[in-house]
């Protein structure tokens, strides 16, 4: 067997690349995707595609996403919101639909109707409504503050989806426990895991059903 010039400097390179790779630690390999993250592990924020060793309890949900059979009629790119299910669908094409769990409503607070995504929002502030801070503080005794920076900490988790000109939102959560059960004020949550993934779907203007 012969090698040429060409071919002995490819090996070269690749032999010095593995041999680099091979130093950095496993958990500290990502690529640069521009995503802003939370490591829970160093309470420090990062930027990129966080490593799999980084995928933090507290942003996964305890019911695992797939992609199921649907109802082909349905205009891919529509949420269909089952609070009885307690399941997100995000419409794709070809018959099929993302299948997301979700914490809903308790009693009293569900709700049903049609709108449109009119707004995203990454790391979202949280302004509770005046009737909930009355509602909570006549409940429990807690007083909420009248406002909740974005982060790792704030009830509306990772990312928010705005829907129509309603108080509700399809959002993230700090509490991924809640994901499958019924104990919302009338919001949608997902872990944040998945609603990050929902919202690099989803566009303004995207439908919304949301159906008992």
């Amino acid at each position: 067997m012969s090698f040429n010039k060409f071919s002995i400097r490819s090996l070269v390179l690749g032999a010095v690349a593995m041999l680099v790779t091979s130093l950095i630690p496993a958990d500290q390999v990502y690529a640069s995707s521009g995503e802003r993250w939370f490591d829970y592990f160093t309470r420090t924020w990062q930027n990129g595609t966080r490593p799999f060793r980084r995928r933090s309890a507290s942003n996964k949900s305890p019911i695992r996403k797939r992609v199921v059979r649907f109802d082909s009629s349905v205009a891919p790119g529509t949420i269909i919101v089952d609070t009885s299910e307690r399941r997100l669908y995000y419409v794709m094409k070809r018959g099929k639909a993302m299948k997301y769990g979700i914490g809903v409503g308790r009693d009293g607070f569900q709700w049903q109707g049609r709108h449109r995504v009119t707004r995203k929002a990454e790391w979202p502030g949280w302004t509770p409504p005046k009737t909930m801070i009355r509602r909570v503080k006549r409940e429990t005794g807690k007083t909420l503050k009248p406002y909740y920076k974005g982060g790792p900490d704030n009830p509306l988790g990772a990312r928010a989806l705005y829907i129509g000109s309603t108080i509700y939102r399809i959002h993230g959560t700090n509490q991924p426990w809640t994901i499958g059960k019924a104990m919302s004020s009338g919001c949608i949550r997902l872990a944040n895991d998945d609603v990050t993934d929902l919202y690099s779907r989803v566009k303004i203007g995207s439908r919304v059903i949301v159906r008992n």
